[in-house]
């Protein structure tokens, strides 16, 4: 891993904070009470301040008042008008501008694309407190609020927009969020290390404009950086040609795992005095190396160009030997500095060491807040994941690499939530992060490291190189089980069980004292078609780790059972594929209460092959069959359906495909039939419910014109549809203003007459539950929602780590 310098090695800008506020302002009042005439820094965020390791605008806020910036809060701002945004008055330095843990998108709409209602993130669980494409909105009025001030970019929305994506809610190609923002620089992953270096050089009075080369950080250009040199990424990894895969290892000696174990050394002329040769360093490959992707037309146009970007963008990941990434829009260029160095273990306690209320900022008062419910007693332990799960997002935004805390910082942590949290029963939620037991895992070898461009290190095998020792965290389940005060620890993070039998002693460890009851585990499916495509284990090791769980709750004398989590409509999966997923969850009587249709997130792997049909995780050929992808409404549903097989509301739509199928024998009230027959009580229904004939140009029956909407279906309006914007809503982006307009897409419009659009809201329909929870690329977790007349895009909430971190709890179940 290359140096960098120390997170806390800076000196203090000008001493300005001597000591941290109890929380970072987010009114005049509150600075005048700290008496400040100005913020450095204000950070505009989308969630409820919640002065709390686990919210990316605690962390960032903390982190550079302890570099001695004075950082201002704006949250959840009004965006009908610049005014909100003027509230702390101008930053000295640049305004952060993140949508919060959550991307704005999937926050506010589920995977069949219906508007939620609810929001975890909100005081009041109320939905709508945010735009969509926060980012955006955000950006534009703090650039109308103080046009001279830099603004700066981040958090998860950013990071997955870093380049041109697939927006699964437009359905089309958009371009980076840094043009369309209009924003000064955009910073990808983790943010500290890069949001430190930025604010000290403006702070020394460099100008934005002229900080280009900072690690972690995308800026627009005019021309590639002078000294770099250039690769067209079709040099790479060409299109179209069938050639095999290249190794991850293809910049290293293949034998260096054998040379660094066995040490051979040869001695047989040890005496002989042999002459010393001078030789410069050599110069590593990608030093001053940027890679040349499609513009941003092309990929737009060509789907297969499209699948190769999203390959060679997922290659450049490792901080080590990544090149920088450039990719023309329009005149200008993008271009993504390679990824920052992550923090070593020192860094990681200095950040997570700082003086957090762990609280929600007091203007709430006793409003709930269900994100923050939820992990006020989980302590994140880790940063990042190297199992690569192809729908996730944690590896493009965090990385590869763990970025582990020391057991001291963990347990003082632990000591704070005991006398810090109100109410605080004695029970730790959660001991994680992305995944619960990758706690000081990492690569053997580090000349494998440093040049792996592997998407996984533990698909479609553990790699050789990789650490599966769990020790490190077995001590520490170990010592945080004697803290004074702590009665127990549950591990609400997924368990990566494909890792976990690699070493039973940390299963024993988890099973005998971790598990409240129920573990939840994803395996995800049990076809091998949607595995691969998901870079998940086949069921094989799933069945091993049930063995294990199951002997090890036996011998500790307790009834504990696995819950497993399942993805339906995941490219890759056919008709045939559920169905017989259905059959093993009858088979062992899984009856789910939280399901989840895949979600399409930008840039995640999963999503280049939901768009594209090609499968991009390994060299696209112009030979390649398409993959099977689940896309219309209808077939989506039936997957979902046959996931809750035992919901008398999804009987009727299996049997009907169950005998178009040739498979009438699963119906039945046996053992082995998936569905039940059609009972009296529902054909009755049927009849009472049925529409009437309908002929052609709507007439009924008798012939005469349908006057009414009765048995006519509602086509439903779509995001980017005239039908949709016509109706704008707060929810779709920005009211036209006076002179300026922005609509949904981010795009300035005329509206010089200052008229303001119908502002109504879309009709609400009824539904039922509300519960579930949304995973780190914003796949649901269950949960019905309200749904809108009039809008589109499915997913729901957790809590987040870090800088944005996990995205959701349930990510961790991968």
């Amino acid at each position: 891993m290359q140096t960098a310098k120390d997170l806390f090695s800076y000196p203090k800008f000008q001493n300005r904070v001597t000591k941290p506020a109890p929380f970072l302002p987010m009114t005049r009042a509150e600075m005048d009470k700290l008496g400040w005439d100005s913020c450095d820094v204000i950070v505009v965020t989308g969630d409820a301040y919640i002065d709390h390791p686990s919210f990316g605008m605690a962390i960032i806020g903390r982190t550079l008042e302890a570099q001695g910036f004075r950082v201002g809060i704006i949250s959840q701002p009004d965006w009908e008008s610049a005014e909100p945004f003027k509230e702390l008055g101008r930053p000295n330095l640049f305004f952060g501008v993140t949508s919060g843990n959550m991307d704005s998108m999937i926050n506010r709409y589920t995977s069949d694309l219906k508007l939620r209602h609810d929001d975890a993130y909100t005081p009041g669980d109320i939905g709508g407190k945010r735009p969509d494409r926060a980012v955006l909105v955000y950006t534009q009025r703090c650039k109308q609020a103080f046009k001279d001030v830099p603004v700066v970019i981040g958090g998860i929305e950013a990071s997955l927009r870093r380049i041109a994506h697939y927006d699964y809610w437009s359905d089309k190609v958009r371009g980076s969020v840094l043009p369309d923002s209009k924003a000064d620089m955009l910073i990808y992953g983790n943010a500290e290390r890069p949001l430190i270096q930025v604010a000290h050089r403006l702070a020394s009075g460099e100008s934005i404009k002229d900080i280009q080369d900072v690690r972690g950080t995308g800026v627009m250009l005019k021309e590639p950086l002078p000294t770099w040199k250039g690769i067209d990424s079709r040099t790479l990894d060409t299109p179209g040609k069938i050639e095999p895969i290249i190794s991850p290892y293809t910049e290293i000696d293949e034998t260096c795992s054998k040379q660094d174990n066995e040490q051979v050394i040869d001695n047989s002329d040890a005496d002989v005095a042999k002459p010393i040769v001078m030789q410069a360093p050599k110069q590593m490959p990608w030093h001053e190396t940027y890679i040349r992707l499609p513009d941003m037309e092309t990929v737009k146009k060509d789907k297969m160009l499209y699948a190769h970007t999203s390959r060679v963008f997922h290659q450049e990941t490792n901080p080590v030997s990544s090149r920088a990434l450039i990719q023309r829009h329009g005149a200008r260029e993008v271009w993504l500095n390679p990824p920052a160095t992550p923090l070593a273990e020192g860094e990681m306690d200095g950040v997570f060491d700082l003086e957090y209320a762990r609280l929600p900022h007091p203007s709430y008062g006793d409003e709930k807040i269900p994100a923050y419910d939820m992990i006020k007693t989980s302590i994140n332990i880790m940063r990042g994941c190297f199992g690569g799960c192809s729908f996730c997002s944690i590896t493009e935004h965090e990385g590869r690499v763990i970025q582990s805390r020391s057991e001291d910082s963990i347990v003082k942590e632990m000591e704070a939530i005991r006398d810090k949290v109100p109410g605080f029963t004695g029970v730790i939620s959660d001991l994680g992060g992305p995944t619960a037991n990758m706690y000081k895992l990492g690569c053997m070898s580090a000349k494998a490291e440093a040049t792996c461009r592997r998407l996984s290190c533990i698909f479609p095998a553990i790699c050789t190189h990789m650490d599966t020792d769990h020790t490190p965290t077995i001590d520490l389940y170990r010592r945080a089980r004697k803290v004074p005060g702590i009665k127990k620890i549950l591990i609400a993070s997924g368990v990566r069980y494909d890792l976990a039998i690699e070493d039973p002693r940390y299963v024993k460890e988890l099973v005998e004292h971790h598990v409240g009851g129920y573990l939840k585990i994803a395996p995800e499916h049990t076809e091998k078609s949607p595995l691969d495509i998901m870079m998940k284990p086949g069921m094989g090791t799933y069945d091993k780790f049930k063995e294990m769980f199951d002997r090890f709750s036996a011998e500790a004398g307790k009834k504990q059972y696995l819950i497993p989590y399942f993805i339906s409509a995941h490219p890759g999966t056919n008709d045939k594929d559920m169905l017989t997923l259905a059959l093993w969850l009858k088979q062992y009587k899984f009856k789910l209460d939280q399901v989840q249709n895949f979600y399409p997130s930008p840039l995640a792997n999963a999503t280049a092959v939901y768009h594209t049909e090609l499968n991009s995780l390994h060299k696209v050929r112009e030979t390649d069959g398409k993959v099977v992808v689940p896309k219309g409404a209808r077939q989506r549903r039936l997957h979902k359906a046959l996931l809750r097989y035992h919901d008398p509301a999804n009987w009727p739509m299996i049997r009907e495909y169950l005998l178009k199928t040739g498979n009438r024998h699963l119906i039945g009230r046996g053992p082995k039939h998936l569905v039940p027959p059609e009972s009296l009580a529902e054909k009755q229904a049927q009849r009472s419910n049925a529409k009437p004939h309908l002929g052609k140009g709507g007439a009924n029956s008798k012939g005469k014109p349908n006057t009414s909407n009765k048995g006519v279906k509602q086509q439903r309006a779509q995001p980017g549809t005239k039908q949709f914007t016509n109706a704008l809503t707060k929810h779709t982006g920005l009211a036209p203003q006076e002179g300026v307009g922005i609509n949904e897409n981010g795009n300035k419009g005329g509206n010089k007459g200052g008229n303001k659009p119908n502002r109504k809201k879309p009709a609400v329909g009824g539904n039922n539950s509300t519960n579930g929870s949304k995973n780190a690329n914003g796949s649901v977790k269950g949960g019905g929602f309200k749904k809108p007349s009039g809008s589109r895009p499915s997913a729901n909430k957790s809590a987040n780590k870090g800088g944005q971190g996990q995205q959701a709890k349930r990510s961790n179940k991968r």
